[in-house]
């Protein structure tokens, strides 16, 4: 059977509030370079002949081409104008995805997968039309319900966590399905392409993650990946 060729759909169309500043947290800088710059970076020394599309706010398409052309960041990229929610931005960039490849789609905020690691989920998505990483959860879980004073009060009940995981990215896709999936109207409880995929019936494969495949969404996020990426 013919290997698919590989696609990669970056997202970083948000404006990242929840850092708390100016710059969206995709162009923080994080080992003197931009956040976005280390994520494409990884996957392209991964796998050198993917096909990426960032997908990056409106008001930061201009400023990160010329970025890109100031510091000789030169790699191949169709950039794509982010939409209201994750949901909307990758089914924009999927309208530039031919069928019959594989797309993983990653956000922009992860730059610590490791080289192995994304050849690795690479390889299982050409026989596996979805495939998402992901980590048990360590913490002991609590089901709570919000009272009226903003406080919170338990259920009673007490989740087995050894059942539990939580989805990273990239998740990766043949691409011809992940489109047809992207034809769906839009539901809030579409928080990754993994529960895009389930709710069109995708068959999903679950495999392990990494640890250190950080999404960096905080403050303290990026210090604990200036600590990663300083560690020898």
């Amino acid at each position: 059977m013919t290997e698919r060729k590989k696609y990669l759909i970056v997202t970083a169309g948000g404006m990242g509030t929840r850092m708390g500043t100016a710059v969206p947290k995709q162009f923080l800088e994080l080992g003197g370079k931009p956040i976005l710059r280390l994520t494409i970076e990884r996957f392209l020394e991964a796998v050198p002949d993917l096909h990426v599309l960032t997908v990056l706010p409106e008001a930061h398409v201009v400023s990160w081409r010329q970025y890109c052309l100031k510091e000789g960041f030169t790699c191949p990229q169709r950039l794509v104008k982010g939409g209201f929610t994750r949901f909307h931005s990758v089914k924009n960039a999927l309208k530039w995805v031919p069928d019959g490849v594989v797309v993983a789609v990653q956000d922009g905020v992860r730059p610590l997968l490791s080289i192995e690691g994304i050849r690795r989920l690479f390889v299982l998505a050409q026989d596996h039309p979805g495939v998402v990483p992901v980590m048990p959860v360590t913490d002991t879980l609590k089901c709570l319900e919000k009272r009226p004073d903003g406080t919170l009060a338990p259920t009673g009940e007490t989740p087995d966590r050894s059942r539990f995981y939580g989805a990273q990215t990239p998740q990766l896709f043949h691409s011809e399905l992940l489109k047809a999936a992207y034809n769906q109207g839009f539901d809030t409880l579409f928080t990754d392409d993994a529960s895009v995929a389930e709710r069109y019936g995708i068959p999903l494969t679950f495999t392990e993650g990494e640890r250190y495949n950080l999404k960096i969404t905080t403050p303290e996020d990026l210090v604990l990946a200036r600590a990663l990426i300083a560690t020898p």
